[in-house]
């Protein structure tokens, strides 16, 4: 008899996103017992991260043929790569989610993914981590909520070795050499052990941060592979580290990590997906970025202090989870000015959420909007019922009313604008392509995704009925 047809994930991008992967290949070897899960990644990566992931079975590109040939009951595309694309729209199954060129068009397929394409340079108030949304088309989230994710290893005074990762995929999320020469010698006086880490590209920046400090500690970058990584991050007490993949692989593989978020990054969306982590970022109002418009030269970076990562690192050494540091008022003696402090964990729905801890928190109205999306876009994806979007939309007009009644009027004209559009359209044709961007940014997350989903579906008249749909849905919060 013949076995159940294999699921296909296709993940041909970095390190890091294939680890991001790794929940989604968890849950689907739960969802669907006895399918075979097949992952199409770059050999590079996943052939050194097979004895970390989940049951599944890697497939190199070169494989394209008996990919083709196979049956499928479901295919993920997670890569944004046009032979990605090719293949999903290529491929015979029963369910296709993410990119797929099929005919010389491409196509998004799945709300979730096609969610998280409209946040491209339009991310300022997302609350979605990458881990959820990979899964969030194909896993129920009562699946998810169902999870529980072990707490990093707490060693106590076994180990007082904390791992620096100098490296980083773009310059401006990672600091200096300086930077984490002085974070050495602070790590040193506080009774810490210190060690450079980095990839082969890293290792001139480790070398200058070593050449740089006094305490001169071991520079081990450059000669692990990613198994020997692993196997040396399992006897360190504590793993600084930019947002990179190497944070990915220590976090997921249960070492106590502290990311460092700057430059153009988001750690709602990338911060260590597994609670228990710990997380630092400037307070400027720009942080969470898709790309630095500011002209501030990354100043987010400048406002990282070494002797202050240095005493949050020997706290969090001897504290079991970061969120002990706040009970036990273990953090009252930092001085935060201009930086936050935040711990990974988990919402009450099961998704990743990161806890302010110390520090000035982020601006009310901004968290307030981020939540007002969160919960519109979780309605009409069906995670949850149109009641919270009321009283988030609540609780933003007692807290801002001015806000409140802005974005009112933003909705309002969005709806009015899309009316028109479709009076005035004879034929199919896209929305103008600074449609979204025209609006205020407390709007813009529905106008993006409403100029997507309509492109997505070849500007027809009932996407953009659709569309104005959505937006009547989201105004019905303010109907009492």
């Amino acid at each position: 008899m013949a076995g159940k047809p294999p699921i296909l994930v296709l993940q041909l991008q970095r390190m890091g996103d294939i680890i991001l992967t790794f929940p989604l290949l968890l849950w689907l070897g739960r969802r669907f017992p006895g399918h075979p899960i097949w992952v199409a990644a770059e050999e590079r990566f996943s052939r050194q991260l097979v004895p970390v992931s989940p049951p599944a079975t890697y497939l190199s590109w070169s494989s394209l043929q008996g990919m083709l040939d196979q049956r499928y009951e479901l295919v993920v595309n997670l890569s944004h790569r046009p032979e990605a694309a090719r293949l999903a729209g290529q491929v015979r199954a029963e369910e296709v989610v993410g990119p797929v060129e099929k005919d010389g068009a491409s196509y998004v397929r799945g709300n979730f993914q096609l969610y998280r394409a409209s946040l491209v340079h339009n991310n300022r108030h997302n609350r979605f981590h990458w881990a959820d949304m990979n899964a969030l088309d194909v896993i129920p989230l009562a699946d998810i909520a169902a999870t529980r994710f072990p707490p990093p290893r707490h060693l106590g005074s076994e180990s007082r070795s904390v791992g620096l990762f100098v490296g980083a995929s773009q310059p401006e999320k990672r600091p200096d050499p300086g930077f984490f020469a002085q974070l050495a010698d602070a790590l040193v006086h506080r009774g810490l052990r210190p060690m450079f880490f980095g990839g082969p590209d890293d290792v001139p920046l480790a070398r200058e941060a070593r050449k740089l400090s006094r305490s001169k500690p071991p520079n081990l970058a450059g000669r692990f592979d990613l198994p020997g990584l692993v196997k040396a991050g399992q006897g360190l007490a504590q793993f600084i580290t930019p947002d990179t993949g190497p944070m990915h692989l220590m976090s997921w593989t249960g070492v106590k990590t502290m990311d460092l978020s700057m430059g153009p990054v988001n750690p709602r969306e990338t911060a260590p997906h597994s609670p228990g982590h710990a997380v630092l970022q400037t307070s400027l109002s720009c942080v969470g970025c898709w790309e630095c418009h500011a002209g501030l030269d990354h100043a987010c970076r400048d406002r990282f202090q070494p002797g202050r990562t240095a005493m949050l690192a020997q706290k969090l050494v001897e504290a079991p989870v970061p969120s002990a540091l706040r009970k036990n008022n273990s953090l009252e003696s930092v001085n935060f000015r201009r930086i936050r402090f935040f711990a990974t964990g988990r919402d009450a729905d099961g998704l990743h959420r990161i806890t302010s801890l110390a520090g000035r928190p982020p601006a009310a109205a901004r968290e307030l909007v981020s939540l007002f999306w969160h919960a519109a876009f979780g309605a009409h994806f069906g995670l949850w019922d149109q009641e919270r979007l009321r009283a988030t939309r609540t609780r933003l007009a007692e807290c801002f009313p001015r806000l409140d009644r802005a974005l009112l009027r933003a909705l309002r004209t969005l709806l009015r604008e899309l009316t028109d559009f479709i009076r005035k359209s004879a034929v199919p044709a896209p929305l103008p392509e600074d449609f979204w961007k025209r609006r205020p940014p407390c709007a813009r997350p529905l106008a993006g995704f409403i100029q997507l989903y309509v492109e997505n579906e070849n500007a027809s008249q009932e996407s953009l009925a659709q569309a104005a749909a959505l937006v009547e849905s989201v105004l019905a919060a303010w109907v009492s």
